[in-house]
């Protein structure tokens, strides 16, 4: 069941949001789904990073596993007890087992993955009482914004190739 635990401090969720929706359109200029998202640590932004699975023809290279090691090569450990993520799409399983092998104490997203989210919507990994470490999670923080930018992605994706349907 998906928890939604409400932020002490919205305001400034939403201004990380923001900066993780910038790494996003970043993302989306480099031909990759817009996904972004920044991880903050004690007040301050520590790591940034948006999907380069296209650029890099990685299909690990998706935002959260790079700010990850962002964040990992800043604090000088893997564990990252402190920390907060913010990412624009619900991670899927790949990116929510990271979360929690990393210890991160909260991750906040903006809306739903209904295909392979997996924070509370097929599966919810970051708060699985059998693992040895849960996050608390915040959903939906400017949810229509994260939605608004995936669906025009993907709504050009769907009218470029009705137009070239052979490329």
């Amino acid at each position: 069941m998906k928890q939604h635990i409400h932020s002490t401090d919205l305001q400034e969720d939403q201004r990380y949001m923001r900066m993780a929706i910038d790494q996003a359109f970043i993302a989306e200029e480099n031909g990759d789904v817009p996904i972004g998202c920044v991880i903050v640590f004690e007040g301050r932004v520590i790591a940034k990073a948006y999907n380069q699975r296209q650029q890099l023809n990685d299909p690990t290279a998706h935002a959260e596993i790079i700010a990850l090691t962002q964040a990992s090569e800043f604090v000088g450990n893997w564990r990252l007890h402190g920390c907060t993520i913010y990412v624009t799409l619900e991670p899927c399983p790949m990116c929510a087992g990271a979360l929690v092998l990393g210890r991160l104490d909260r991750l906040i997203y903006g809306t739903d993955d209904p295909k392979t989210g997996a924070c509370g919507s097929l599966y919810n990994i970051v708060q699985d009482p059998r693992l040895n470490h849960r996050l608390e999670v915040t959903a939906h923080v400017l949810q229509p914004d994260c939605q608004a930018q995936l669906q025009a992605f993907f709504r050009r994706r769907r009218d470029e190739n009705s137009r070239f349907p052979d490329g």
